[in-house]
């Protein structure tokens, strides 16, 4: 499952760890394929990316294997493929590459048969990062945040996705939208969640993520919210989450 939306701070990152550690406190064994040079879904679990002697980078440059740059985490059953800096420049060392769309397709066939999900943590822009997690993804879940500007660049990532079906990976679906940043106090966050809704029908997850200051805080501990602090609304709204995203919602 690729985690996108090339509009930066909507929440990618906080939805990728939050999910994954969720899925994980149901039992399910999950992987989290951190490809954002930025690095925040490794250290959000716990990992700081200068100690580390394989990353991402290594994967998708140096064709090492996916299993020898998967660390362990704080949550049982929830494992992290790491970024490093370095992957800023993989953009544009890939471009000569051969298969250079499918590195991390190949990669991840290797290990899937490891894990009930694949969640990938995929950069803020359509470069060749993000094609790799398309391109090796059979579903896409978008983050979409509840204010003024939500809708703004969706439709560009929704062409480059069917450009992406087109001509490298036909299984790739718009199956989660997860409206996040929720503030109910607001008649805006209602309205653009009534917009999403009335677009996108099925595809938007009925549970919505609150805006709250203690999932902001998570990541600075290099923790989920789940185990941050496991009875605050987000860790609530994730577990709901989770248990929709896994088919098994009691609503």
């Amino acid at each position: 499952m690729a985690v996108a939306n090339q509009k930066g701070g909507v929440g990618k990152t906080t939805t990728t760890v939050n999910l994954g550690a969720a899925l994980a406190e149901l039992g399910y064994r999950v992987l989290v394929i951190d490809l954002d040079p930025q690095a925040n879904a490794s250290t959000g679990l716990g990992l700081n990316p200068r100690n580390l002697d394989v990353a991402m980078y290594d994967v998708i440059l140096n064709e090492v294997s996916l299993e020898d740059c998967i660390e362990p985490t704080a949550v049982k059953n929830l494992f992290v493929a790491p970024s490093s800096l370095d992957l800023a420049g993989a953009e544009i060392e890939l471009v000569p590459a051969f298969n250079r769309e499918r590195r991390l397709q190949s990669a991840i066939n290797e290990v899937q048969a490891d894990y009930d999900y694949v969640l990938i943590d995929c950069p803020p822009s359509l470069g060749l990062l993000t094609i790799n997690g398309l391109t090796a993804a059979t579903e896409l879940l978008v983050p979409i945040q509840c204010e003024y500007y939500a809708l703004e660049g969706l439709g560009q990532l929704l062409r480059n996705v069917d450009l992406v079906k087109k001509n490298l990976n036909p299984d790739l679906e718009l199956k989660t939208i997860v409206l996040v940043m929720y503030d109910a106090r607001t008649k805006l966050a209602a309205q653009v969640a009534k917009e999403v809704r009335d677009h996108f029908g099925a595809a938007v997850c009925r549970q919505v993520i609150p805006r709250s200051v203690r999932l902001s805080e998570a990541p600075s501990y290099g923790q989920p919210i789940t185990t941050f602090d496991s009875s605050s609304r987000g860790a609530l709204a994730y577990r709901e989450l989770a248990r929709e995203v896994a088919g098994e919602s009691t609503r």
